[in-house]
Order: C-alpha cells, then sequence, then structure tokens
C-alpha cells in the first residue's frame, strides 16, 4: 500500500517577502518625509513634530520622497504582476464579502480566529489587503497629480483640481499609516507571522 506525502511549500515565498520588506521601507520613507513636506504647507490646522520626520528641510524631504516614490512604484508594480500571473491573487484574497469580513471581525475580536495556517488569509485580512492595494493606488495617482499637475491634466480633473488632490493624497496616506498601525498591532499579537514574513514557514500541502 503506498502512502503519498505532502511537500512542504513556503507560506510566504521568497519574492513576496522581499517585495513585502521594500514596500515597507518605501512606505515608511514616503510618508515620513511626506510628513516634513506637509509641515511646508499645512492642510489642516496642526503639524507633525520634526523629530518624526525624514528629510530635515523641503529640499530634503521632496528627494527622499521621489526616491521612495520610484522603489513604491516598481516594487509595487512587481507585486501585483506576480500576484496576478500566478493566480495568488485570486486565490489568496477571494472571495471577500460584508458578511464574511463581519463574521471573521467579530470572530476575531472574541479571540475565536484561528491563525493555524498562515497561508490562509481570513475575509478582514483579505478586505484590509486588498484595500491598502487600492490605497496606495490613489497615494500614487494623488501623488502623480501634486508632482506634475499640467503633465496629467486628466488625473487632476478627476480628483477635482489641484487642492482636492492634496486633500485627497493626504487622506490616503492617513488610511495607509491606520493599516500600518494595526497591522503591527496584529503582529504584536501572533509573532509568528513576523517570523513567517522574515524567513519563511513550512507548510504541507
Amino acid at each position: 500500500m503506498s502512502q503519498s506525502t505532502a511537500s512542504p511549500k513556503a507560506s510566504h515565498p521568497r519574492w513576496l517577502r522581499l517585495t513585502h520588506w521594500l514596500n515597507a521601507l518605501a512606505v515608511l520613507v514616503m510618508v515620513t518625509s511626506g510628513w516634513r513636506i506637509y509641515n511646508a504647507s499645512p492642510l489642516y490646522d496642526f503639524s507633525f513634530p520634526t523629530s518624526i520626520t525624514l528629510g530635515g528641510w523641503l529640499g530634503g524631504a521632496l528627494q527622499w520622497h521621489f526616491a521612495a516614490m520610484w522603489l513604491l512604484a516598481f516594487n509595487g508594480l512587481v507585486y501585483l504582476i506576480i500576484n496576478v500571473l500566478s493566480g495568488r491573487l485570486k486565490r489568496r484574497f477571494f472571495p471577500v464579502s460584508p458578511k464574511g469580513v463581519l463574521h471573521d471581525l467579530w470572530s476575531a475580536l472574541r479571540g475565536k480566529l484561528g491563525h493555524a495556517d498562515l497561508s490562509h488569509y481570513n475575509q478582514v485580512q483579505r478586505f484590509a489587503y486588498l484595500f491598502v492595494m487600492l490605497d496606495i493606488t490613489l497615494l500614487v495617482i494623488s501623488g502623480l497629480v501634486l508632482w506634475k499637475s499640467v503633465q496629467f491634466p486628466l488625473l487632476r480633473d478627476l480628483l477635482g483640481g489641484y487642492d482636492a488632490a492634496r486633500h485627497v493624497h493626504f487622506i490616503a496616506m492617513a488610511l495607509l499609516a491606520a493599516f500600518v498601525a494595526v497591522h503591527l498591532v496584529m503582529v504584536a499579537l501572533v509573532p509568528k507571522t513576523l517570523l513567517a514574513m522574515i524567513v519563511g514557514r513550512k507548510e504541507h500541502v
């Protein structure tokens, strides 16, 4: 009688871990340099402490911001292409529904959401990751309008003009920062997810 054995497979393959950490670096640089750029011409009645901003002055912050912009755009595009072509986007992030998200969120709040299989995303994770993909896309589009408003008139008009694009960019940044904060809390609650994203974790498939 023959016995088949499943071969272990990394729950987070090398390409995923690499693009994840490059995205994390790009987001950190863009957000902190963006705060310094914001301080030069605040939209709202507050500014960010200079101690948590990057760049030292407006010109330096702009240089950091543009450098991280190219990293985020290129690396994010690579991440998206691999996810689509490999079928991972469909397998890991769908299906997702409001009912499913609320169900899993309620389970998580009661501490009844399992994390044994790190290769499986619950619907709260699926929604969060899909949201952050769209949010970063909106950040890129609004950023292009702020950077090259004349060269991208269609994007500028779609966002309601240059001033509206500033608000869109700031709100999208705030939502991204909120996602990162919640993500870090979840990592603290389930530390093995951090280890898996650093070295990978073998799952039998």
